[in-house]
């Protein structure tokens, strides 16, 4: 049965279908021989390379990694990038990551080499909350929060509304819906605010816990499943988050 290239590829753990899209788009996926085109269809009878190496016919077993990501490792699985999660983990079975963190970043990063998976959780439609804490070199006010929580202009265009809390003077809690590049510190440098520390403490309902740094584990069978339930269940996101909010100290 024919699938969609950029699924087929998806399927195997090579990427999410996005990427697979910015890779067909850049030449990189050859089909029989000839270089592919967005939008064409293959079967298992197909030769597809990917960057000179032939993708597997068969599906993959799923897998599923929570990591936690030190600062200084890129998330990048380029076998040609330094310092990257590719060089760092040696993990069975080929997984990529479910969207970014920054380098300067630390916190939870989840792998998997299930495509669909991985779109669902990135693409900002399906409104899936990933949580942070975050520190600032001088202390932040209220206001400022009150901004990030509210929705601001970084990038051209309105973030969604976030819930954020205060934990002390320098530091709070932020749940987004969305994953813009460095939004979180793009948000902070347009309110006058430099970060210091920035980590990743959840993703939907797989959470940082006492992970330590570096360190990479499977998901449990009661988190997987629950992960893969929420990307059948969850609708589109047609509105702003009805539940912003900020809970300042007092």
């Amino acid at each position: 049965m024919k699938t969609r290239l950029n699924k087929h590829l998806a399927d195997r753990g090579l990427c999410s279908r996005r990427k697979a899209d910015a890779l067909i788009a850049d030449g990189m996926v050859l089909v029989n021989g000839k270089v592919a085109e967005l939008g064409m269809t293959v079967d298992e009878s197909d030769d597809v390379r990917v960057r000179g190496n032939e993708v597997m016919t068969a599906k993959p077993k799923p897998v599923y990694y929570a990591f936690h990501k030190p600062v200084g490792i890129i998330t990048s699985v380029d076998p040609k990038a330094r310092d990257s999660i590719l060089t760092f983990l040696k993990l069975p079975g080929r997984a990529f990551p479910i969207g970014r963190l920054d380098v300067a970043s630390s916190g939870l990063l989840l792998l998997t080499n299930d495509g669909r998976l991985s779109e669902r959780i990135t693409h900002p439609r399906y409104h899936h909350e990933k949580e942070y804490v975050v520190s600032v070199l001088r202390p932040i006010d209220d206001v400022a929060l009150e901004k990030m929580a509210s929705g601001m202009m970084i990038l051209g265009s309105m973030t969604k509304p976030a819930r954020v809390t205060r934990v002390d003077e320098k530091t709070f809690r932020i749940v987004l819906t969305e994953g813009r590049n460095r939004q979180i510190r793009r948000m902070c440098e347009a309110l006058g605010h430099a970060v210091n520390t920035l980590r990743r403490i959840r993703v939907m309902n797989v959470e940082l816990g006492d992970l330590p740094v570096g360190a990479c584990r499977e998901l449990t069978k009661e988190e997987t499943k629950i992960l893969l339930a929420s990307i059948e269940t969850t609708p589109l996101a047609k509105s702003p988050h009805p539940n912003a909010s900020i809970n300042p100290v007092v």
